[in-house]
């Protein structure tokens, strides 16, 4: 009986094209490259599905398998489980090679072939669990270990004039979604109804806009009434009413680009005490967009919303930072912690960033104007300060619908 590979190269089919050019991954390499060699990594070995696809292209579907992407100062390679077959090479930048499952942890013999034993190895210590740590320890026996997952961060953090570019085609997408939405709300219509709308929408405007991409995990979150107190709550089969309060939120992936609009919405009417509220909330989301400049402070950007809140009594009613940074992530995978409008932020806003500004306000159930409130905009820091890159409207002057 013929012996079963551990792992092999299944490079089957033509190179597809990838959400950037080859110059683009290689520029993100030799800088990872220069990173690396400054920390003293002799090889790094990614397993986050947004560290993978930085600098790969490659965005992994996990089912439970592990994935990785090893890179040297020579090599980038891709490791990929055989129920992929080509498509991960086809979709990457860089080598690929394709592990077995005809014996446990032949993921870890392929990361080995690449990264030798007795290195110095990098790995993402905010996503490697304890149990594949082990394993990384017992297979490649590494010198030592060194978290570069801040160090990559930092990195994606900085986005490049193609990334931006993507960005704001997400970011024209997520609008063609708003307006969707905008379209289907009425009085006894379903928030899957109004969700189902938007995500049609958008998934179209994507295949029509980039007709090689992968097409992949772009949805909607519209939520009613009480459902809107949460910013990530899931869609229902809530009827919807008139006098209720809505949050539209638009979400459209791309390449693993995640882009978002989100605003508050009434059905047919506002009544006093909500438009108190909201209005509120908008004058606060204007002021903290006039906030974003090269130079600030994401913590002091913080503190002076806050301000803003408390000196109308609301700062008891937010509920989580006022925005993130944007770039390979998802609901499920990425997230630049590093760029945050938290009191615990302390990095400096530079040209290139890309963040969002999005301040919210829960009211309880039982106290006029009930409901979360949430107004989102994306902005690109530039030299002299910011660019407003989404264009659906915010306010009562457009979103008193149906």
């Amino acid at each position: 009986m013929t012996a079963r590979p551990e792992m092999y190269r299944f490079h089957n089919g033509e190179k597809a094209k990838l959400p950037f050019a080859e110059t683009e991954y290689a520029a993100r390499l030799k800088a990872l490259r220069r990173t690396l060699d400054e920390m003293g990594v002799g090889a790094a070995v990614f397993t986050s599905m947004h560290g993978i696809a930085y600098y790969s292209g490659f965005l992994y579907c996990s089912f439970g398998r592990p994935y990785g992407l090893v890179v040297t100062d020579s090599a980038c390679v891709t490791i990929s489980a055989g129920i992929d077959a080509g498509q991960p090479w086809r979709r990457c930048y860089g080598d690929n090679l394709t592990y077995t499952d005809w014996q446990r942890d032949n993921f870890w013999r392929a990361v080995r072939s690449v990264t030798g034993e007795g290195n110095v190895v990098g790995y993402e210590g905010d996503h490697m669990t304890l149990a594949q740590r082990d394993k990384l320890e017992d297979f490649l026996k590494p010198l030592t270990m060194v978290d570069v997952a801040p160090a990559a961060m930092r990195q994606r953090m900085m986005k490049s004039k193609a990334e931006i570019a993507l960005i704001r085609e997400g970011a024209r997408v997520a609008d063609v979604g708003g307006f969707a939405i905008r379209e289907a709300v009425k009085p006894g219509v379903r928030e899957i109804d109004v969700a189902m709308a938007g995500r049609d929408a958008m998934e179209l405007e994507i295949a029509k806009s980039f007709p090689e991409a992968e097409y992949r995990d772009t949805w909607v979150w519209f939520q009613s009434g009480i459902n809107t107190d949460g910013a990530h709550n899931p869609v229902t089969g809530r009827v919807l009413e008139r006098g209720d309060i809505l949050s539209l939120n638009t979400f459209p992936m791309i390449s693993g680009y995640y882009t978002a609009l989100e605003r508050t919405m009434f059905v047919g009417e506002v009544d006093d005490a909500s438009r108190e509220i909201w209005e509120a909330n908008v004058a606060a989301h204007e002021y903290g967009m006039s906030l974003l400049k090269p130079g600030v402070n994401c913590g002091e950007v913080t503190q002076q919303i806050n301000a803003f809140f408390e000196e109308r009594d609301l700062l008891q009613y937010r509920t989580f930072g006022y925005g993130h940074s944007f770039g390979v992530l998802s609901h499920y995978y990425g997230r630049e912690a590093g760029l945050e409008l938290r009191e615990d932020i302390d990095t400096v806003l530079q040209p290139g960033m890309v963040i969002s500004m999005e301040p919210m306000l829960t009211i309880p159930q039982g106290q006029p104007g009930a409901g979360g409130y949430r107004e989102h905009d994306i902005l690109v820091i530039t030299e002299e300060g910011n660019e407003n890159i989404t264009g659906y409207p915010y306010g009562p002057g457009f979103n008193v619908v149906g």
